[in-house]
């Protein structure tokens, strides 16, 4: 059974610019990310920008940015093999 890595907020940020997401704010330790899937389509993540995320972080994070990007695309990201 896969296991969740042990990710940084750099590392999940690296992950979702490899998607097309970029930084577009930061507030405190909270870093935005956005990405325009056409004119008027935007989606929007926000991450916090710790040295090590949570386990339960790093799952909100990867079941919030289900709704953009397949699981099958995020899964190799989170989880190890």
């Amino acid at each position: 059974m896969p296991k969740l890595k042990n990710l940084s907020g750099e590392d999940v940020i690296k992950i979702f610019e490899n998607f097309g997401f970029s930084v577009i704010a930061q507030k405190g330790s909270h870093v935005k990310l956005r990405r325009f899937v056409d004119r008027n389509i935007k989606q929007t993540l926000t991450i916090p920008n710790h040295k090590e995320l949570d386990k339960g972080t790093v799952v909100a994070i990867y079941n919030q940015a289900m709704r953009y990007i397949s699981e099958s695309e995020l899964r190799e990201h989170f989880y190890t093999k």
